[in-house]
């Protein structure tokens, strides 16, 4: 029928059903301000401790979870079950979901805070054989060097004491299996809640990935690989570094490339400097304290300077994050990530300086399936961070 038709026949009063336009039913999903009072037929669950199927009517059943003692004058339903104890070089199952639907919100806290470059994450969508996560629990949270760090961004948020949530959705159409591996020689302890939804999702949703790479000490003329291997079509969407400088002086003048669909020598994108690329600028210099500032806002920050008090100095470390919610880096065959660790001269001669500095990093993406294996993680005494060694300050 015309559009004209259907707007004369309005007016006459002899629409039907039949002949109005058919408004598609709320999966549940592409929350917002504006979608939140939409009615759905999806359903919300939750998997923590307390509820390791996260089935409905199932929670808070536990008669001898970890904290019994705690409740045993208070008996079943009353905080039995809080959380859970990874072994020494073991893996456990934080969630084994079937059907469609996505994650929405995982929060997390684990013990020790220190030993979170140990505890790895592995997210596996559809029944893959191969993680499309595979990260340290920190660096996922972009709080990578053991000690708390506030982040007040919007798909990643860690707050007092040692508080670890993100919010990006992470869609699966046939199912989800989240696991922790603890490499540490000790058990840990962990609470976690990991709050998703069982909905239909749309064909041309693709999963959510990120992957940790850490180069301990770079070459000459370094470039850094923050992501490659990367074939299929997606989108790039964000950038954690753990940085420590390894010379005195300003360290942040390194341009992030990406190459995609083809590039060879040139990237199609190129930035103008780390802290332009992490929306900061001028060394992330408080022109007042001529110390570094650090700010963490919705879509950037730098979250963590270690220490915060010495400026230029051997041995700090530094915590950037980037997130590329409103300009996502869009590629249809492939990608590549770099970074360079570039410096400038000391004595202001006026000249860029390659550094040698240690850098961990986490790529994160969007990707239709399959995607290629991963590097194999560093091994645990590579992963783990040691003692902050900062030189000492010198009265200029």
């Amino acid at each position: 029928m015309k559009a004209w038709h259907v707007t004369a026949l309005a007016a006459m009063g002899v629409v039907t059903a039949c002949t109005a336009p058919k408004v598609r039913e709320f999966n549940g999903l592409d929350l917002s301000l504006g979608s939140l009072s939409r009615l759905s037929k999806a359903e919300t669950r939750s998997i923590s401790p307390e509820n390791f199927t996260g089935g409905k009517g199932a929670a808070a059943m536990s008669t001898n979870g970890p904290a019994w003692r705690a409740a045993r004058d208070l008996g079943q339903g009353w905080k039995v079950s809080p959380f859970m104890n990874v072994p020494a070089k073991g893996t456990v199952t934080l969630a084994d979901i079937g059907g469609s639907g996505a994650i929405q919100q995982i929060w997390m806290t684990p013990a020790p805070l220190d030993k979170t470059r140990l505890n790895i994450l592995r997210f596996y969508w559809d029944g893959e054989a191969t993680p499309s996560v595979e990260v340290p629990l920190g660096d996922f949270f972009a709080c990578g060097w053991g000690k708390f760090c506030q982040i007040n961004s919007l798909p990643v948020c860690v707050n007092p004491g040692s508080a670890f949530n993100c919010y990006w959705v992470m869609p699966f159409h046939k199912g989800a299996k989240v696991t922790l591996e603890n490499l540490d020689d000790k058990p840990m302890r962990l609470y976690y809640q990991i709050n998703y939804t069982l909905t239909e999702v749309p064909a041309d949703a693709a999963t959510f990935h990120a992957q940790f790479r850490r180069v301990p000490r770079v070459a000459a003329r370094p470039e850094v690989t923050l992501l490659d291997g990367v074939r299929g079509r997606g989108q790039y969407v964000g950038t954690y570094l753990a940085w420590e400088v390894r010379s005195p002086g300003w360290w942040g003048e390194g341009e992030i490339k990406f190459f995609m669909d083809g590039d060879a020598a040139f990237p199609t994108i190129c930035g103008t400097g780390t802290e332009d690329y992490f929306c900061g600028s001028y060394n992330f210099e408080n022109q007042e304290t001529k110390k570094y500032q650090t700010f963490s806002t919705p879509h950037s920050g730098l979250a963590q300077v270690l220490p915060p008090d010495v400026i230029y100095k051997p041995g700090q470390r530094f915590g950037l994050y980037r997130w590329h919610l409103t300009d996502p880096v869009r590629f249809t065959r492939d990608l590549k990530v770099t970074i360079q660790t570039l410096g400038w001269m000391a004595d202001k001669s006026g000249r860029y300086l390659p550094l040698n500095d240690d850098v961990a990093s986490v790529a994160y993406w969007y990707q239709a399936e399959p995607h290629a294996p991963f590097p194999a993680l560093p091994p645990p005494e590579v992963l783990k961070v040691g003692p902050l060694q900062v030189a000492a300050p010198q009265n200029d």
